[in-house]
Parts: structure tokens; sequence; C-alpha cells
């Protein structure tokens, strides 16, 4: 009757790895390494208008180079232009890797990437690339919308 029980539990175990939960669990572990990587990387790299590298980056190049290091997915260049890919994503169905579009004003705008657990990484005009609190009052109030490029 032991033998039986074990030989159920371990063939219980198998199906429940192999089946699709299990690989989305895998993938969001894959693309939050990923990320946190390219964060680790980049933190701390000042402001930069129309920067794309190590020496300054402006919010649409820090993911565009995000992106395509981590992804190999080739953004384009501005925030205006992103915005018009993927598919609109409301704020309680954020994903890792998520685009995250502000306004800070009429003429500017803005995107990060969210990294789950209510925070996005971005490149902040006064303290380069960092991550932010979607809730924070500032940020909260600049919100616009999410779109999801990746594919989960």
């Amino acid at each position: 009757m032991k033998k039986t029980g074990l030989l159920f539990s371990l063939i219980l175990l198998i199906l429940m790895s192999s089946c699709g939960a299990s690989k989305r669990t895998s993938s969001t572990r894959t693309t939050k390494a990923k990320l946190e990587t390219q964060y680790q990387h980049y933190k701390g790299i000042k402001y930069k208008y129309g920067g794309t590298d190590k020496r300054g980056f402006d919010c649409s190049g820090f993911v565009q180079t995000v992106y395509s290091n981590a992804f190999n997915i080739q953004l384009p260049r501005t925030t205006a232009e992103m915005g018009k890919l993927g598919r609109k994503i409301s704020k309680n169905k954020l994903r890792l890797g998520d685009l995250i579009f502000f306004r800070p004003s009429k003429k500017y705008r803005h995107v990060g990437i969210f990294m789950g657990n209510n925070t996005f990484m971005h490149s902040s005009t006064s303290k380069g690339i960092i991550k932010s609190k979607l809730d924070n009052t500032y940020w909260k109030k600049k919100y616009r919308f999410a779109k999801r490029i990746l594919k989960k």
C-alpha cells in the first residue's frame, strides 16, 4: 500500500512539473533574472538626453538597450514609437518586462520597464538608472498606460 501511494505521488509530481504553469514560472524567473542583470549592470548611470550607452541614457535609450541585451528584441528609439507597439495592459495585469508609459508634462513622455512588486526601472533625469515605485505620488499622477511586448 505504501509503495502504491509513493508511486502515485511520484507520477503526480512528474505530471505537475511538466504542465504549462511550471513553464510560465520558469519563464518568469528567467525574465526576472535577465531584467535584474541589466539593472545591476546599468544602475546609477547618469541621465543624458539622447543617450543610448554607459556614458548616459535617456529613458527610451535605456529601455531600447535593455530589451536588446536581455531579450534580443529591437525596439524603436523613441518613447512615442515604443508606445505604438504591443498590446495595452491594464495596470492591475502588469507582468515582468511590460513597458510603462508616463506623461510628466505636455511636452515630455517617459517610459520604464515593470520589475514586479509595484516597481519599475527607468532613467531618471535627476538620479540616472534607478528603480521607482508605481504608487509613488509623482509617478501615480503621471501614469498613462502599459504595453506588453514580450510573448509569455
